[in-house]
């Protein structure tokens, strides 16, 4: 927790103050900490995970960046003598800016990539949430943005039963100020903003398993026993539906119930294999009945949107 702070905040506000009250007295050591400042505020807004702090902090800290380029420009123009750097020290921080610049940035490109939607078929889905505002923290076609992909490494243990997992999307759900719970990391899962929150089938079809009775646990416990955890399988024509991770007895449906989309499936909670309370879902292709979450992965459009990293979902009472 602490190192994923210091990275998304402590870091650009650190480069932050040396760029307004100790400006660079060279253009180029200037320009290489905007640059530097610019990447990380890329990289956090493209694949950065807003887990811990609110998802405005970028906006905001792009909003101060502005300011103080804008404060340069203007007020302290008139004290850069020169473009390139005139001692072995400016030099050195000329050059760490511009490495720093660099790092950053490299991934930005991958990540961006995860937005595209892969090759092949999807599946339309309505979302299976409401009445609130929810945030993807898992979601995309690459690794940098969608951390389930790993599922599709022959050496994952996993990699056999759980493959159709591969492009899941992980929600949560924003209260007040943008934050996905009461606290940095709380361990009573009641303290998350999505807990309790109304499931709802994306798709009408059948229900294939319905599991409940399985625990919630204290947040970071995980169950790696039951890695789906309460859970309902849905069988959507030629694709099956998982949503996972619900809270024991809110389970509104069992096996051989028919849905049809938007009834009423159970609530979240934090059951399985899970860091925090949140809504996983993901399609695949019929597995098999030894393994049901087998089968190929099927990336998925929410009425026609490919939900990726970091994008916010407002949705009313009416969904």
């Amino acid at each position: 927790m602490v190192p994923i702070i210091t990275l998304q905040l402590l870091l650009p506000l650190t480069l932050l103050t040396l760029l307004a009250p100790t400006t660079p007295r060279n253009w180029l050591g200037l320009v290489s900490l905007i640059l530097a400042i610019s990447s990380l505020l890329v990289a956090y807004s493209v694949f950065g995970l807003w887990t811990f702090l609110p998802w405005w902090t970028v906006p905001l800290l792009r909003s101060m960046l502005i300011l103080c380029v804008a404060a340069v420009l203007v007020k302290r123009r008139s004290t850069i003598s020169s473009v390139l750097p005139r001692h072995a020290g400016a030099w050195c921080a000329a050059a760490l800016f511009l490495v720093l610049a660099v790092l950053a940035f490299i991934p930005a490109p991958a990540a961006l990539s995860g937005r595209t939607v892969p090759p092949g078929t999807t599946v339309e889905l309505a979302f299976p949430l409401r009445e609130g505002s929810f945030m993807v923290i898992n979601g995309g076609s690459h690794r940098l943005v969608n951390a389930h992909l790993a599922i599709l490494d022959a050496t994952d243990p996993l990699a056999r039963s759980f493959r159709g997992q591969a492009h899941a999307v992980d929600i949560v759900k924003l209260g007040s100020f943008g934050l996905r719970a009461r606290g940095l990391r709380p361990e009573d899962p009641a303290a998350y903003e999505i807990y309790a929150a109304t499931v709802l089938a994306p798709c009408s079809g059948e229900v294939v398993a319905a599991v409940d009775g399985l625990p919630d646990l204290r947040v970071p416990e995980v169950d790696r026993a039951n890695v789906a955890g309460n859970h309902v399988l849905l069988r959507c024509g030629s694709f099956d539906v998982l949503l996972a991770h619900l809270r024991p007895g809110s389970l509104k449906v069992i096996a051989g119930s028919l849905v049809e989309t938007g009834d009423v499936l159970g609530e979240v909670g934090n059951s399985g294999n899970t860091d925090e309370p949140h809504l996983h879902i993901h399609a695949q292709t019929r597995g098999s009945a030894e393994a049901p979450f087998s089968g190929e992965p099927l990336p998925m459009l929410f009425r026609g949107r490919y939900l990726v990293r970091n994008e916010r979902i407002r949705t009313d009472s009416t969904r």
